[in-house]
């Protein structure tokens, strides 16, 4: 994947350069205005909460307010677009999902702009692994009685994500084709919409992260597994898929991106910034108590080592299920 060599390249030979021979003034005069954060997805979901509290924790750090902005649609598509053609000065800030740059080039059959090219990576700040949840009413009590009512259904199940080619989608195509059953997929716009779609009996079943968390804690849905390869902190009875399934693993993570314009030296101050927010107790209390993940801090070379593995996994599950979309 020669872009994705390129990707790799531009984003360590650029913190390295900021490292060595950053321009004092510029990183020290970042920002002196309002940082705009946007993000992928609507309100109500995991990563809406996740960019509230990273907001609210990094305005502190870098003594200007960060304002979250909701840009859903196609998968991150827009707000990454948006994002991609903005300044490259370090005052628009993208936060998305890794299917950006790990899906989406295999799932749409032309991208509105090229990820690797337009933007560069700052840092990961969240990994999260996904609740299996059903409608209350429905029969199954637990994963295993799932699978066989899932193979048994007729016509096959309805299962909800919280969009076209998110992972929520493909963890469930990943299950079906592991397990050998059939579900159709009916995606929604985002995750509380897909939660709702859930409870009200529109679909049977979904993937779920913070927007699936506290209607299983209030008993308004039920969970049946967990999508990682450990158990929750907050599930510890819920199995994990691949204690069944062992090539089973699906575990998303977020990161914030910038234009492939801004200067290194900005890009490492925002990076060292994050970081010490990633780092706070406060960040991790608040995430695991909102069921929003675990803070999740890489350095630049590990980050483009994850989505270049994430890439070739979920390309493979995009091609076998002949997922597509214009």
């Amino acid at each position: 994947m020669r872009w994705l060599a390129r990707f790799a390249g531009l984003a360590c030979a650029g913190l390295a350069f900021a490292a060595l021979f950053a321009n004092a003034a510029v990183a020290q005069s970042y920002p002196d205005r309002p940082v705009h954060l946007l993000v992928a997805f609507p309100p109500g979901g995991g990563a809406n909460f996740v960019a509230r509290l990273l907001a609210q924790l990094l305005s502190a750090q870098l003594g200007q307010a960060v304002v979250v902005e909701n840009r859903p649609g196609s998968n991150g598509n827009v707000a990454g677009e948006v994002v991609a053609h903005a300044a490259g000065d370090g005052y628009t800030v993208l936060q998305s999902a890794g299917s950006l740059f790990t899906v989406n080039p295999h799932l749409y059959a032309k991208m509105p702009f090229d990820p690797f090219k337009t933007l560069l990576p700052v840092a990961t700040i969240t990994s999260d692994e996904l609740l299996l949840t059903e409608n209350t009413a429905l029969e199954p009590k637990n994963f295993h009685d799932f699978i066989d009512y899932a193979r048994r259904a007729k016509p096959p199940l309805l299962y909800g994500s919280i969009g076209n080619g998110s992972e929520h989608h493909l963890a469930m195509e990943l299950l079906k084709e592991q397990a050998g059953i059939q579900m159709t997929h009916v995606p929604y716009r985002g995750g509380g919409p897909a939660a709702l779609g859930v409870m009200g009996g529109e679909v049977a079943v979904m993937f779920g992260g913070g927007s699936a968390t506290p209607l299983v804690q209030a008993g308004k849905l039920r969970a049946l597994a967990i999508s990682g390869r450990k158990r929750s902190p907050l599930f510890p009875d819920l199995p994990s898929i691949s204690e069944i399934y062992p090539d089973y693993d699906v575990t998303i993570w977020q990161g914030l991106f910038v234009p492939a314009a801004t200067p290194p030296a900005v890009i490492a101050r925002l990076r060292a910034a994050v970081s010490v927010v990633v780092r706070q107790p406060e960040f991790a209390e608040k995430l695991a108590a909102a069921g929003s993940g675990e803070p999740f801090a890489t350095s630049p070379d590990e980050m483009v080592a994850l989505i270049r593995a994430d890439s070739e996994r979920f390309g493979k599950v995009v091609k076998a299920n002949g997922l597509k979309l214009e």
